[in-house]
């Protein structure tokens, strides 16, 4: 009853609004700037891209309509300080606004993980932004919303997910055309797991001198890459 009161006190969420969440659970941040500490995830349900690497389609359709503050409530429960919302892609869900802004009232730190191809701007200040900018050989270049760029910051990151040599070539010229390096918090590269040896990118990487960190999934070398739930 004391947690119901102080949510009913921190909080002025409308009860109507609701979700699709595909799932909600607690581990350890596998990617960004904020790698290695534990977070819950909140995964919502579809996606308008279809990346060819894509590892999560399973929530392309799956998941379960649930209210705003039940989802609030399960997520505070844990007692994590890290929260990622991620998908799926989140901007689809008009409710996920109100759900980011009553989780940064409750003094959580609030990732967004988005695929770049949706307004950025209606996003709580608080909010730190992880934001993809789709590669030629995810099959999804065309649907970066380059817009967006304008609105980071330095609390925000830019990922790119590397599958090919005309991939990270690509990736180089928007890291310098857009200035991301002076714009955002952290340019994240990334290899397609399974698909290209990570050794060829960070080579690359350090011949270019480039502004950029490195990053592997870790969660998919803690538990089988496929898993659920990690």
């Amino acid at each position: 009853m004391a947690f119901a009161r102080r949510m009913q006190q921190l909080f002025s969420v409308d009860g109507n609004l609701q979700l699709k969440i595909n799932e909600i659970y607690f581990s350890v941040q596998g990617e960004s700037t904020w790698a290695g500490l534990p977070c819950v995830f909140v995964r919502l349900t579809a996606c308008d891209l279809r990346c060819s690497y894509c590892d999560t389609e399973y929530a392309f359709a799956e998941g379960v309509r649930r209210s705003v503050d039940e989802i609030l409530a399960e997520v505070l429960a844990f007692g994590c300080s890290l929260i990622e919302i991620t998908g799926g892609e989140p901007l689809l869900q008009r409710n996920i606004f109100p759900l980011m802004t009553a989780l940064c009232n409750a003094d959580r730190t609030v990732l967004l993980e988005t695929s770049g191809a949706h307004d950025i701007s209606r996003i709580d200040p608080r909010v730190h932004r992880i934001m993809d900018l789709k590669t030629p050989s995810s099959g999804e270049v065309q649907r970066n919303l380059y817009s967006n760029i304008a609105c980071l910051n330095h609390r925000d990151e830019v990922k790119f997910v590397i599958g090919s040599r005309e991939d990270y070539e690509w990736s180089r010229e928007q890291i310098a055309h857009h200035g991301l390096a002076e714009r955002v918090k952290a340019v994240l590269v990334s290899p397609v797991f399974g698909s290209i040896e990570p050794r060829q990118i960070v080579e690359w990487m350090l011949e270019d001198r480039l502004p950029a960190r490195f990053q592997l999934q870790i969660h998919k070398f803690i538990w089988e890459p496929r898993a659920r739930g990690v």
